[in-house]
Formats: structure tokens, sequence, C-alpha cells
């Protein structure tokens, strides 16, 4: 896997910025390149622009050239609106005469698996190798870059917002219209809307390197189709975390064919989205669930302020609204909803009816005026135990009128984040973006959108400025992957397998099990046999030397049925153990690199996956982290009268596998624990499984 320090990137900045544009493919008659020309014409740009068509001599009013050849100057860039099998003819000779920049809009250049079409790809590639043109594209509908006035997306709307700080990008070329204008209307500002296509020249990582040392833009969104460069869009985003650049992403592709064919329930689990998760986790990029959710985490991270912590303090007027926050907030575990001081309460009694509790979520009751509302803002972001405010008002509408600079004093009178809600989507206008932008806070729609916003902020403020150390190279050894030295090894990991013995025949098995103690499990060994449940490969509470005797005869018959033709090797005995059941899970990710899965354990691993997934290294705190992410994790705690289970000594065995794991990895594309039984006192690793690199 390549090494992120030896990446490279493109700039993409000779596209957003060029002296002067051709258009290829120019004519009245077509609906794009007559939209483009446009746009820039009337938006400002102000550079020189050529229609190029072989078949006019005029269009739009100027001078039409047959091929970019024939320009009066090299050309800067050019946007190429034409079939996919004259595109390599134009940029060829474009390239002769100098062409530097690109946009290809068509389609059927490399992707798929036509050989035409493929041979398209091919020598397109080949040509952007050659010469070094930075291209958009193909298979895209263009972008606009508001600061330099350059408007290659056809959508005339889109041209008239005001340059902000957001820059957006998507592989997916109709999401731009959808995000931009929404996004836009709802008061956020975009200085870059980019739809990316194939990428056969700049890619998610380009423009991410990008925007991460561009001064003009604070936050980065995108669209996630596929991420080309792995270790690149990896070394881009922990440089934009560096700089404290929030990303904001949505990925396609939860449910992955993948997973039919991966040799451990670690691969089956994970595919190819719970490694994008775990690799957004470790550079703190935040992951939409929905478009609707995204312009809601923007104009979040837009206004600009993080948070110390996850503490919300909430402030309402409903009690049906608290009482669906609770709801839903039961639902997520990324904020916390603490109870307010008792100095807090002693500045909110005054303002509260005698009649309302003073908890949080907060019902205030009947708004008095803004004034008042202040007042009670501003005591809540006051209190210590409180990191985030959120206030349940509106912006003004209808007949209701509100003093900005009232409300504005929320905002002044802290330097915590501050956000205003409505508990559903509402239709907005331009009076409710200017009243945000007066007040210096958003005002965020949806109750469930809003807690994952806030979720948001606080996952990116306890990560921001990070800088994420590359992997120690692996030093470990062969011998120590098999018989007693990988015992040895785990156990010196805390690692702890329970009292066992492999044999070779049903009468040495019981013998064994007479020696370890009863009761006990039998499993059968077979190298064809991976899921030894799944083969009926296992048998659990076996009181007697003659039930083990019994036993063994049974599996190794199961084995023979459900695997025919599999060599038996022998038996494991093992002591039963009696926990809670996990399931911990190394593995190299083939995009990411070298990842942990953590879960709820035992037979139904993939059909319960309730699991949390990190980027290796990993630290005792994030496992504590990823323990708290689960359901599990109440029955870990003590659940209906059981006892609580030894945590401790569960984060100290997961990140003991980690660095053996880790120290192996050139050896191993995989080592799981499933299950990892986590006793009273301490954990037994029942059943652990390797996958042998190359395998």
């Amino acid at each position: 896997m390549q090494d992120q320090a030896s990446v490279s990137f493109k700039s993409p900045l000779p596209m957003f910025r060029p002296p002067s544009i051709a258009i290829v493919g120019a004519s009245e008659r077509a609906r794009w390149p007559t939209q483009i020309y446009k746009q820039l014409r009337e938006h400002g740009y102000a550079g020189a622009i050529y229609p190029v068509n072989p078949r006019s001599s005029e269009v739009w009013g100027a001078k039409c050239y047959p091929d970019l050849a024939a320009l009066p100057e090299p050309p800067a860039h050019a946007h190429v609106i034409v079939p996919a099998p004259a595109v390599q003819g134009v940029l060829e000779t474009g390239v002769a005469a100098g062409l530097k920049t690109a946009t290809v809009y068509a389609a059927q250049l490399g992707e798929g698996s036509d050989p035409e079409i493929v041979a398209r790809g091919v020598a397109l590639r080949e040509l952007i190798e050659r010469s070094g043109l930075i291209m958009c594209g193909p298979n895209c509908m263009g972008f606009n870059a508001l600061r330099e006035k350059n408007f290659g997306y056809p959508n005339a709307d889109l041209c008239a917002l005001t340059p902000g700080s957001v820059a957006f990008v998507t592989q997916s070329g109709g999401t731009v219209q959808y995000i931009g204008t929404m996004g836009a209307h709802r008061g956020v500002d975009f200085n870059y809307l980019i739809s990316s296509g194939n990428e056969l020249s700049v890619d998610l990582a380009d423009y991410v390197n990008y925007f991460a040392e561009d001064d003009g833009t604070r936050v980065i969104a995108l669209f996630v189709e596929g991420i080309r460069r792995p270790q690149a869009f990896m070394a881009a985003a922990a440089k934009a975390l560096a700089a404290r650049k929030p990303i904001i992403a949505i990925k396609t592709g939860k449910s992955q064919k993948a997973r039919d064919s991966a040799q451990s329930h670690t691969g089956a689990i994970a595919g190819d989205y719970g490694a994008f998760t775990a690799m957004c986790e470790r550079y703190g990029i935040v992951v939409c669930q929905t478009l609707d959710e995204m312009i809601e985490m923007l104009l979040a991270f837009q206004a600009g302020r993080l948070p110390k912590g996850n503490r919300v303090g909430w402030v309402t007027t409903s009690g049906g609204t608290v009482d669906l926050l609770f709801d839903y907030l039961d639902e997520q575990s990324a904020i916390a909803t603490p109870e307010f001081s008792d100095a807090t309460k002693a500045v909110l009694r005054p303002l509260v009816s005698y009649e309302l509790a003073l908890k949080n979520p907060l019902d205030a009751g009947n708004p008095v005026n803004d004034a008042h509302d202040a007042k009670l803002c501003a005591a809540i972001a006051a209190d210590p135990n409180i990191d985030m405010l959120a206030w349940g008002g509106t912006p003004p509408s209808g007949s209701r009128v509100r003093d900005p600079a009232v409300t504005r004093s929320i905002a002044d009178a802290t330097d915590k984040p501050v956000i205003g809600f409505i508990r559903m989507g509402i239709l907005t206008d331009q009076a409710t973006v200017k009243f945000q932008n007066e007040v210096g806070f958003p005002f965020l729609q949806g109750l469930p959108a809003v807690i994952r916003a806030l979720g948001g902020l606080a996952f990116y403020g306890a990560r921001a400025g990070r800088k994420v150390a590359p992997l120690a190279p692996p030093a470990g050894r062969a011998e120590t992957l098999a018989g007693a030295a990988l015992d040895a090894a785990l156990a010196k990991h805390g690692v702890t397998l329970p009292r066992s013995a492999s044999v070779a025949s049903p009468q040495a098995a019981a013998a064994a099990a007479e020696t370890i103690g009863f009761p006990v499990a039998l499993k059968i060994v077979s190298r064809a046999i991976s899921h030894k449940t799944e083969a009926g490969g296992v048998r659990l509470h076996l009181g007697s030397a003659a039930e083990v005797e019994r036993a063994a005869h049974a599996l190794a018959a199961s084995a023979a049925k459900a695997v025919p033709g599999a060599v038996i090797d022998g038996y494991l005995v093992q002591e039963m153990v009696d926990g809670v059941e996990m399931i911990v899970g190394a593995r190299t990710d083939p995009l990411y690199g070298p990842m942990l899965v953590v879960g709820a354990g035992g037979i139904l691993v993939e059909l319960v996956k309730d699991v949390s997934f990190r980027l290796l290294p990993v630290t005792p705190a994030d496992v504590r982290a990823m323990i708290g992410e689960l359901k599990v994790a109440r029955l870990l705690a003590g659940f209906r009268g059981r006892p609580a289970a030894d945590v401790e000594a569960l984060i100290a065995a997961i990140c003991g596998l980690c660095d053996f794991y880790l120290d192996h990895r050139h050896l191993l594309s995989d080592i799981e624990i499933n299950p990892l039984m986590v006793l009273s006192r301490g954990v037994r690793a029942v059943d652990v499984r390797m996958v042998h690199a190359g395998n």
C-alpha cells in the first residue's frame, strides 16, 4: 500500500482561473454550450471566450474557430462538449496547440466493460499522463468557480450566488444543482460547486488537498461514490484536519457484494462502507446519512464555532418538543444532555413559570419576547456543564417580527456554538437567510437532523487540529503465528485463551476433557472448514468423557456432510466459559489500510451487526469510545441482574490484539476472535482465527 508521504497532487487552480476559455461544440442549437456561454458573458467572466466548431464561422455573434489550434492564442481552458468519439481528437489538437486545462462532459470514456469505451478511456488517460493536462471529468456536468466567475455548470440560477467559503465536490453531476440550490436557499454560501465525474485527471484527493490549502475555503463538502486514490485522499484529509477545515461527506454503497466472498466475519461486517466510516473517524470526516442532513450540517459548520465537548443545552417552548427530543436523543449517542447547574437554575427560575421544571431540555413555556428569550439562552450558554446551545426559536415569518440586534445578543454573549432549531422542515425565503446572517447563527430544521448536526460539531470539535501519525513498520516473525508461540504471544498482549488441548482422535478428546475439567466445548479442526459453527463443527457444555467421545464422532459426520471431502485434522477441547460474547477483528482493508472491528459476537454477528470500526492504531480511549457506541455496552455494564463484565480487561485485550496484528500485518491479512468472552473478571479468546497474507 502506498505511503501517504509519497503521494502527489494536481492543483485544479488553473481550471478555476483560466485567462481564456474555448467552448468546443459551440452551436446556437446546442443547449449546454449556449447556456455556458451566456453564463460566462452575463455573470462577469473577464477573459476571452472562443467558440469552436468546424461547421460554423460565427456563433452567438462571435467568430467561431474550426479547432483549438486555430485560436489567436494558446487555449488556457476548453469546455469540451462533443460526443465521446470526438473527444480524443479535440484534446490531442488542443494539447499540441498549448492547451493546459479542460472540462470533458461526455460519458463513454473509460467506464463500464465495452471494449471500445474502455479503449477510449485508456487513450485519454495516456494523453493526460503524457501532456500533464489538468481535466475535470469526463462524464461530468462541469463546475462553477464563483470567486473566479468561471461558470461551466449549465444552470443559470447557480451563477447568481454570492461567493462564500463552502466548497462542494460531487461525483454525481446532477447533485450539484440540488445541493447548490437548496443550500443557497437556506443560507449556505458556496465558493465552488464541482461535478468531478469519472476523474481521469483531477480527483477527490486533488480537490480536497487544494481546498485544505485555499485561504478562501473553510468547509469542504463531498458526495462520494468511490475514492480512486485512498492514500492520497487520506493525506489530503489529514491536511484539512490539521488546518481545522471540516469535511462533510455522504457516501453511496452501504450494501457491498464483496461481503459475500469475505473470508471472515470481520471482512463481511466491515465491507467497503464500514472501512470508509473507520477512515472518516480517523480523519475527522463528518458522515451524513442524507442530502437533506448535509444542508443542516453545512449550515452548522459554516457558522464557524466548534464546541469543547458534546454537552447540549436545549431551550424550547413546547413540552411535546421536549418529549420528541428525549425520544430522538435516546437513539443518538453522540451528544449529551446534562442537568443545568444550580447557579444556572437560580438564574432561570424567575424567567420560567413555576409549574415548569428546570430540566434539560427546557420547556420554557410560551415566549414572552425576544429579550426574554435572549436572557434564557444566555443563562444556559453560560452554564459550565454546557458546550453548545440549541434554541427552539424561529426566524421572522408572516406577522412575526424579531429584532435581529436582540437575537444576535444570544451569540454575542458566548463563544460556544449556537443554533436555532425548528422542529420540522418549513418553507423559508431570503428574509430568513438575511436574518441568519444578521444574528450570526443558523436555524436548522427537523429534530433528528438537528441532533445529528450537533453531534457532528461535537465529533469534529474533538478532532480538529489533530495530526495523524504514520504507522510503524511491522516487525513480527512467522514462527510466532502457530502453536505454543502464538498462545504465549497472545497472552502477553492480554488475550487469554481458555484451557485447551488439541488432539487427533475422539478417544484422546475424552481424555483431554477429563484433564481440563468439565464442562467443556469441543470443536472440529480442519483447514477446509473456516466457520465451524456453520458446518456443525461445535458442541458445547459436554459434561463427561463419554459425552465428549460421542460428540467427536458426531462432529466428524456433520463436517463431512457440510464440506464433502474435508480432511479432519483433529479436535480442539476447551474449558467452557460464560460471559458476554464479543467479536474483535483486525484486518487490512485494501483501500484504507489496517482497521479494527469490535462488536457483539457469537453466531448472529453478521445478522445483528452491532459493530464499530476504527483505523489502526487505536488507543484505550478509542476502544472505550467504540464500546460505548454498541448496544451490547448495556450488557457489558450488567443487565437484568447479570454481573458487570470486565470492560478494562476487554479494552486491554482489544488493544493487545491490535498491536499484535500491526506487528504481523505483513504476514496476516486478517485475525479474528469470535467469540471473545468477557467475564466478570478477565476475558477468554474462545476462537482465534487467522487468514495469512496471500490467501
